[in-house]
């Protein structure tokens, strides 16, 4: 099949026909052809895109899609592991569609999570809940940057904001790293070094209070402070502006002391690291001071 590229389509053509007609096989078979596919998909030999056909409103009504899918997971995965099968189904565009093959009735997330747990198939459990999370959090981003696209203040945003986490299970982390992209891609932000500057500062005081609502965690303060050092080296206008950032981040209490001394220690991205550890070191230098002042004091 492989060196006769001109047969493929046909091939994958024929695939989704007999899929379509399960109901002509008798249990035992429709298990063996499950199998069949199963190990078919995790050779690369046939594309996930093929089980398209398994949508079909009858078969998935009848339970007869739900339990294809299975017996293919199980084949599939005692073949090759979970990553390679988020690979195949994303590649055949069905990655998406797991809720589906259940019956309109099940087709919820307790009856997935149960369903392949009792089938012996945690791992797929795990891969879809974590599609569930990415997509959560490309819905919750999409939404957080409309509310700065608006140019809502921090009063409007907080609740929403907090509505949303609470809607989509997401972690003070998640929402922190998620605001920041929002806020600092809502903006047009100027070429030229000294307006850029002022615009950028002015921008980050009027929504630090923001963030600091969601740094509650020292992880999640250091997670942002990488996420802070990336964006600067990823849009070299910016280069400049990161220590100046991190002290207006320190003042409105989005980062505290003792991770920013964490930062520059070893907590640092490797992107743009000698540059961002030379822009800091008076600032740390000073923190540092500071601390022994206040142990000499007491």
């Amino acid at each position: 099949m492989r060196r006769y590229k001109y047969l493929q389509m046909s091939y994958e053509e024929e695939l989704q026909k007999i899929l379509k007609f399960l109901k002509g096989f008798s249990e035992q078979e429709r298990a063996k052809l499950a199998m069949a596919v199963g190990l078919l998909l995790a050779q690369g030999l046939a594309p996930a895109s093929v089980l398209n056909s398994l949508l079909n409103e009858h078969l998935v009504k009848e339970g007869l899609s739900l339990q294809f899918v299975t017996d293919l997971f199980q084949a599939f995965l005692a073949l090759k592991d979970i990553n390679n099968l988020s690979t195949v189904l994303r590649k055949g565009g069905f990655s998406g569609k797991l809720m589906d093959v259940f019956p309109v009735s099940k087709r919820t997330p307790e009856h997935f999570v149960q369903h392949y747990k009792d089938a012996g198939l945690a791992p797929l459990v795990d891969l879809w809940k974590s599609h569930q999370a990415a997509g959560n959090k490309k819905l919750v981003e999409s939404e957080v940057s409309e509310m700065f696209q608006r140019d809502l203040e921090v009063a409007e945003m907080l609740p929403l904001c907090q509505d949303l986490q609470k809607k989509h299970n997401l972690a003070d982390v998640d929402m922190l790293t998620l605001a920041w992209k929002a806020m600092m891609g809502a903006v047009e932000w100027n070429k030229k070094e000294d307006i850029l500057a002022e615009q950028s500062m002015r921008h980050l005081k009027k929504y630090a209070s923001l963030l600091a609502t969601f740094s509650t965690q020292p992880r999640s303060e250091l997670v942002f402070l990488v996420k802070v050092q990336e964006f600067c080296y990823d849009h070299v206008n910016f280069m400049k502006l990161f220590h100046k950032m991190v002290l207006l981040f320190y003042k409105a209490d989005v980062v505290s002391e003792e991770i920013i001394l964490k930062w520059y220690k070893d907590g640092h991205s490797s992107k743009g690291k000698s540059a961002f550890l030379s822009q800091m070191q008076p600032m740390v230098e000073w923190l540092q001071n500071a601390e022994e002042e206040s142990s000499e004091e007491d």
